[in-house]
């Protein structure tokens, strides 16, 4: 059964819904602005249909601040409402017996895992399910599932992530990499202690709330040579740019294996102090808000997702 709550449904008439849409919308982006771009009509039209709305539950749905919107506790109850009717009804339709397997699904990834990991496997999801419309989105802000209507996140992180439903994707291990040149050019094979005379190739924003050297930070202290690291270095916001880097003689980077194999498989990469290691627990999962049943379009993608990952570190 797909019923509003009596208190809804009794005040609304037909008239309404699309009223209700529009609160959906505006309520998702928590802009009256970006709800207009999404519906194709003027800010006002949205202003406005929020008002009849409120008019007719007699609720107060927004606070109007001076340049944004926010949600009153009423406006919460009824988006948390609407989303789980809106939820049950795509379930209905998926689970039809005539229903295909189809729908739209939005991964949210951090980029340098998309880059170097997901986009080059992706060709395969969409042969397997060409009626299923993949939105990868990528960024390092935190997630907010409510707000950004994201079905599932793919992050580098030490598996904590209170009040979401998480599953471990793949480990990862890290190493120093760069380019043959530039360990011929300062004497790197085999001799750490001539770290002190490089550039270090930083992602700052290697997982949520990192320093910006957190990663050298916890390899050198597994390998007992914090006291070499050298001050002189480049920041970059993604490892993948700190990989770029290094394979153009500008420094040595952390490598994280998955991402950075098969440069080291052509060569343009090398690990001049010796293999991989796990000096912390950072590894991949997969995150997303608690869903009973989860939707079919949602699922596929996880156990697709789980078999590349099964799959082995190379590309």
């Amino acid at each position: 059964m797909l019923n509003l709550p009596p208190r809804l449904s009794s005040r609304l008439n037909s008239s309404q819904f699309a009223n209700l849409h529009t609160f959906l919308v505006a309520a998702r982006h928590l802009s009256f602005a970006l709800a207009a771009e999404e519906l194709c009509v003027t800010p006002s039209a949205v202003s406005h249909r929020i008002a009849r709305l409120e008019q007719a539950l007699d609720l107060r749905l927004f606070e109007r601040l001076t340049r944004r919107v926010r949600l009153t506790g009423e406006g919460e109850r009824v988006f948390a409402i609407l989303e789980g009717v809106m939820e049950q009804l795509s379930e209905a339709l998926q689970q039809s017996p005539q229903a295909e397997l189809c729908g739209s699904v939005a991964l949210y990834a951090r980029p340098s895992a998309a880059q170097c990991w997901l986009v080059p496997r992706l060709a395969d999801f969409h042969q397997r399910y060409p009626n299923i419309a993949l939105d990868i989105r990528v960024g390092n802000d935190a997630i907010d599932f409510r707000t950004q209507n994201v079905d599932l996140a793919l992050l580098y992180a030490n598996g904590e992530f209170p009040g979401l439903a998480s599953h471990a994707l793949m480990s990862e291990t890290i190493a120093p990499v760069c380019s043959p040149l530039y360990a011929e050019r300062h004497g790197l094979l085999e001799a750490p202690h001539n770290l002190r005379h490089c550039t270090l190739l930083h992602d700052a924003l290697a997982w949520d709330n990192a320093v910006y050297d957190a990663e050298w930070q916890l390899w050198a202290r597994q390998q007992g040579l914090l006291e070499v690291l050298p001050q002189r270095g480049l920041t970059f916001d993604r490892s993948d740019l700190c990989v770029t880097a290094a394979i153009n003689h500008a420094g040595i980077a952390i490598g994280r294996q998955r991402l950075v194999q098969s440069r080291i498989d052509q060569g343009e990469l090398i690990l001049p102090f010796g293999g991989f290691s796990q000096p912390g627990r950072y590894d991949y999962f997969l995150v997303h808000p608690h869903r009973d049943p989860m939707p079919p379009r949602v699922q596929v993608l996880i156990d697709w997702l789980k078999e590349k990952a099964g799959e082995g570190s190379a590309a």
